[in-house]
């Protein structure tokens, strides 16, 4: 066996990245993370469209998540202007990480650099140095393109796919995943912030040779227009649909219950929490584990990151042994 020196790569985007790598930043690994470029909505759309480079918004969440720079630098990265003026939407992070792209030519480049004045602890790749779009063909046959038009139009999905074809992923992205021990795919919209780092084929192909523990944090709560009724197992066949039942080893899923006011609030936004059927998830050839993964300190679902770090990082141990 290689020696070790607890590499964890996080694969993802939208809001349940950043809160799984707030807590795993702070165990003793070399921590990676791999996120989506598809983001076509707000600041980052404008700027994509404009400026001709991925999407930027994800990149500077995860930025922001991995930093150990003050605080007050980090509002200012993080500063959203307001409606009324030419910056209305944008935030001061997207622009300078569209300025050093244009400045240095190459979005790769502009995220290590901003990476080291920020001080991020660890590797920050995105899928790709180039613009992709994500389009999903529905279960009645209509193709819908844009991430944030798919949700949108409240439709069962079929599977989504990117253009342009053949993809271009980031090669230190690849190598990352064939080198790392434990690879955690974080909770998160599962068609349009999870999916597609995963269909990319040089990924999935990675992802199928690489001798790291590949686990899956499923989502705790449903949403509207993606997962609609879905339970944990049909997270997981989604993800099987789109690059095989051979590259996950486990599913991480909650196991106590919602409290009441939370799901009243959730199902104001046609939300509830993930049922985990165990005997469809026992037959589908994967490690079940089941814990107390929320923060019950916030008003709305987070998962609790230090719970979930010390999980990954007990696995992550375990696998080394």
């Amino acid at each position: 066996m290689r020696q070790t020196d607890n590499r964890v790569l996080v694969i993802g985007g939208g809001t349940g990245m950043p809160v799984l790598l707030r807590g795993l930043k702070k165990q003793p690994i070399t921590l990676s993370a791999l996120v989506t470029i598809a983001d076509d909505g707000g600041s980052s759309g404008k700027l994509r469209s404009e400026m001709e480079m991925p999407a930027p918004g994800d990149i500077r969440n995860v930025i922001a998540a991995l930093s150990e720079a003050e605080p007050m630098l980090l509002d200012l990265f993080q500063h959203r202007f307001p409606d009324g003026n030419g910056l209305s939407g944008h935030s001061m992070g997207n622009l300078l990480l569209a300025a050093v792209t244009n400045l240095s030519g190459d979005f790769y480049d502009g995220i290590k650099q901003i990476s080291q004045v920020l001080n991020v602890k660890g590797n920050i790749y995105p899928l790709s140095k180039y613009s992709m779009y994500l389009h999903a063909e529905m279960e009645d046959g209509t193709v819908v393109s844009g991430e944030s038009r798919i949700p949108e139009v409240n439709k069962r999905i079929k599977r989504v796919f990117l253009s342009p074809m053949p993809a271009q992923p980031l090669p230190e992205a690849v190598e990352a995943i064939r080198e790392s021990e434990l690879i955690v795919i974080s909770p998160g919209s599962l068609y349009t912030s999870i999916l597609p780092n995963l269909i990319i084929p040089e990924v999935r192909e990675a992802l199928r040779d690489t001798e790291a523990t590949v686990t899956y944090v499923c989502n705790v709560m449903t949403q509207e227009g993606e997962t609609s009724h879905y339970s944990a197992a049909d997270h997981l066949q989604a993800i099987y649909d789109h690059i095989g039942d051979d590259v996950i080893d486990s599913i991480i899923v909650h196991n106590q219950p919602i409290r009441s006011e939370t799901r009243q609030l959730y199902a104001k936004e046609n939300a509830e929490p993930v049922s985990y059927d165990l005997d469809r998830l026992r037959s589908m050839n994967i490690k079940i584990i089941e814990e107390d993964i929320i923060d019950r300190s916030q008003p709305v679902i987070r998962h609790d990151a230090e719970k979930l770090s010390r999980l990954l990082y007990h696995m992550l141990v375990q696998h080394s042994v």
